[in-house]
């Protein structure tokens, strides 16, 4: 591919945040591009929801376990969309909650649905989503409640957007479609690799923590599906029977006594992806931990998520400094004399299939795992010094996979840096890209559904519909 080079001729944009854009580029408000529509009275058509990771979708209803608010019987006030027109979720757009449709159905009322006019949709999309133009749709909100912020219209239509013409609009889409697609590409290979790694480091933690290092040691069954034989002098116990296990929960974000100049660390199920637990980035006040009934978790307990729908429930960490939870993590405080903390949090790594399927087979939509489950969940132990040369072997052999996922993710994260600059240098004339010759068919990817839509964010929740009790006066 061609070096990638600036346009020959700029001009000053009279935006100090783009700086200078390519002198034949026009400039328009919003509010010239697009006119707000209202058409409802459609409940045969499909749900449809607008995320900041893709913009507007498809609404799965049937999923198991997705995020969504009670639907009404009757959608006939829902706004009908229509292929091609623009659809912002008001209340989160200043986290880039828009997109342009690429489906007929229907949204939220509390949805903004409007036509484009002077610009073609597919660039206007990808311009509108990207870096460049997301924090003036922030600078166009204001908040109202914690992680919602009502859009002005009147700002938000003040927002200026610059247009090539219309054949390099659609260059800028194709070239920006070819690069997407190397880039997932890249993304797609490093994500297989990391799985084959966690793989391959969960064979080596589970073999060890059931059958332990000698191969040639006597083995007696334990009774234990998962577990199969044992080392013959290891022990099988429930965790309840040498552990006190319990959970924490959330102190009212509404209450500022519970949150302001808090002190004491309070965590979440996030930090159960962490392998050790060093510091905290939330905390509680004193007046929390009391009227709350908070627990005080101390060092040397092992935390597990109990819920969550990605890869997180079910997995767990070493807490090495005092802290209190949320309703979403459960402790394990292990007797001394019986296990090692890190020992613990090693065996429940070693279990983590054991553990996703046992909240998968809960009842609830959307996976949990219960303090009684892991009362009552069974693993062998050796003694304490045998556990201790365990860890140290372990360590040893998983390191190298462990650094190896790391550079893996790193360069994940590098790649999708690069994606997300691209993209704004790309939309704001910092780069040209006319005249680049491209291949004329694409190849296909193999990336997932879930990453396989243009321009999309990583790793971001899904935003929530809002409830219809709480959606504000439409402005006109």
């Amino acid at each position: 591919m061609a070096v990638l080079k600036p346009y020959l001729e700029y001009r000053d944009s009279g935006v100090p945040w783009l700086g200078e854009v390519p002198k034949h580029w026009k400039v328009q408000k919003l509010r010239t591009i697009m006119k707000g529509v209202t058409e409802r009275n459609r409940p045969d058509l499909p749900l449809l929801s607008v995320v900041r990771e893709k913009g507007v979708i498809l609404r799965d209803i049937t999923e198991k376990g997705e995020n969504h608010n009670f639907i009404p019987d009757d959608l006939s006030n829902y706004k009908v969309v229509r292929e091609g027109q623009f659809v912002m979720n008001k209340m989160k757009a200043w986290q880039g909650s828009y997109g342009v449709s690429r489906y007929n159905g229907i949204v939220s009322p509390a949805y903004f649905v409007f036509d484009i006019h002077l610009v073609e949709g597919s660039y206007f999309h990808s311009a509108i989503r990207s870096k460049a133009y997301v924090p003036l749709f922030t600078q166009a909100s204001d908040g109202v409640r914690i992680g919602q912020w009502d859009l002005s219209q009147v700002r938000m239509k003040e927002i200026p957007f610059f247009i090539p013409s219309l054949a390099e609009q659609s260059a800028i889409v194709r070239f920006l479609d070819h690069m997407d697609r190397r880039i997932r590409r890249n993304i797609l290979a490093k994500q297989k690799l990391i799985k084959l790694l966690e793989e391959y480091k969960q064979v080596i933690i589970h073999r060890a923590v059931t059958r332990g290092l000698d191969p040639t040691v006597p083995l007696k069954p334990s009774g234990v599906d998962w577990l199969g034989e044992v080392p013959k002098h290891w022990k099988v116990w429930q965790i309840g029977h040498f552990s006190r296990v319990g959970n924490g929960s959330t102190p009212s974000r509404g209450n500022s006594a519970y949150w302001n100049r808090g002190h004491y660390p309070w965590l979440n199920s996030a930090y159960a992806n962490q392998e050790v637990i060093t510091k905290a980035d939330q905390f509680v006040t004193d007046i929390a931990l009391e009227e709350c009934h908070l627990p005080i978790v101390p060092p040397s307990s092992v935390l597990v998520a109990i819920t969550g729908q990605g890869k997180t429930r079910g997995k767990a960490a070493l807490l090495c400094i005092e802290a209190t939870i949320n309703q979403h993590m459960a402790f394990i405080i292990p007797r001394a004399n019986i296990a090692l903390a890190n020992y613990l949090r090693l065996v429940l790594h070693g279990a983590y299939n054991q553990l996703r399927a046992i909240s998968d087979d809960s009842g609830s939509t959307k996976g949990a795992l219960t303090c009684t489950d892991l009362k009552h969940f069974s693993i062998a132990l050796p003694p304490l010094s045998e556990q201790r040369v365990i860890l140290k072997s372990v360590r040893s052999e998983i390191r190298t996979i462990s650094i190896n996922i790391d550079h893996a993710d790193r360069e994940i994260s590098l790649l999708r840096e690069y994606r997300t600059r691209l993209i704004s240098d790309v939309v704001t004339g910092k780069i040209d890209v006319r005249g680049i010759d491209l291949p004329a068919a694409y190849e296909d990817t193999g990336a997932p559904a879930e990453d396989n839509n243009l321009f999309d964010t990583e790793a971001a929740p899904e935003d929530c519909e809002i409830p219809e009790d709480e959606i504000p006066a439409e402005a006109d």
